[in-house]
């Protein structure tokens, strides 16, 4: 899982810039002279350095998560290609380009954006959350039992490095009244240093509590652990390579978990309307809740 880890984090870090080189080659060589099989590497490459664009551009939390107009984009670029290789515009590097790039969309949409073995029973709805302690950024500790006598919204994100994280966080930062009006304390839970957290809480000024898992004590303990999950070269910018998988609960008053999010796609995460409407249906906090169970 280690190894496969690594790979993942290498491959990340290459993909993109591997289509750009190819994007920039074919483009000038498009310049120079028209062909059908240096058009359609353009768009095949294009069409990945403009997805990962857009992540960080759109920030996206989940939109980006069907490939499905990218996958058309790529079946065009591969269409000329072959038009003008069955022409005899069979030059090598097009077609080394357009190979390179084929595997690695597979290797991206198939193996790099899954989960396919991660842990599903520890924190299924109805389980009660499991004990922990980690520190707050203002280093007050944080237990399983300050969680109780109040629903809680735990998001669990990999860092300020992961756009889709960001774009998903400032989902739940814009209905932070919503949360609020239904007595729901939000903890945001990464493993990333106290001065990147600090930074997102000064960006979004909400009454949130953003939590620091150092050594993902809590995301080994919850089994949401990723060994070796950060992109390589991220390190350079104060990260460690270990991080955590995406992952939201919502609690009751007495710590039972009623919505469990554990995508095993990283492109894919829950809309707030999706928890809002389930805490909602639990009714406001109150003793006789407590009392309950």
């Amino acid at each position: 899982m280690a190894f496969n880890n690594i790979l993942k984090s290498l491959f990340i870090s290459l993909f993109p810039v591997l289509a750009l080189y190819f994007s920039i080659r074919s483009g000038l060589n498009l310049v120079e002279q028209f062909e059908l099989s240096t058009a359609g590497l353009f768009i095949m490459a294009m069409t990945v350095v403009v997805l990962f664009a857009m992540v960080f551009i759109k920030q996206m939390a989940r939109g980006y998560g069907n490939l499905r107009g990218y996958e058309i984009a790529l079946l065009l670029g591969l269409i000329l290609y072959s038009i003008g290789y069955f022409q005899g515009e069979n030059t090598t590097a097009n077609l080394l380009g357009v190979g390179a790039i084929l595997l690695a969309w597979v290797a991206y949409s198939r193996w790099y954006s899954t989960f396919p073995t991660r842990e599903q029973n520890l924190l299924r709805v109805g389980q009660y959350l499991p004990a922990f302690e980690v520190q707050d950024i203002e280093q007050n500790k944080i237990t399983e039992k300050t969680l109780l006598g109040q629903k809680n919204l735990l998001l669990f994100f990999r860092g300020n490095w992961c756009p889709l994280c960001m774009a998903q966080l400032k989902e739940v930062v814009e209905e932070y009244q919503a949360l609020e009006a239904l007595g729901v304390q939000t903890y945001l839970i990464s493993p990333q240093p106290p001065s990147h957290s600090i930074a997102l809480s000064r960006k979004h000024k909400v009454n949130f509590h953003y939590l620091v898992d150092q050594g993902n004590a809590m995301a080994k303990r919850f089994k949401i652990f990723a060994k070796n999950g950060l992109p390589m070269g991220l390190q350079a910018l104060g990260y460690d390579s270990d991080t955590v998988l995406p992952t939201v609960l919502v609690t009751d008053e007495q710590g039972k978990i009623i919505f469990a999010d554990l995508t095993d796609n990283y492109r894919f995460r829950p809309e707030p309307a999706t928890f809002l409407d389930i805490i909602r249906q639990q009714g406001p906090n109150s003793e006789a809740n407590l009392k309950s169970d």
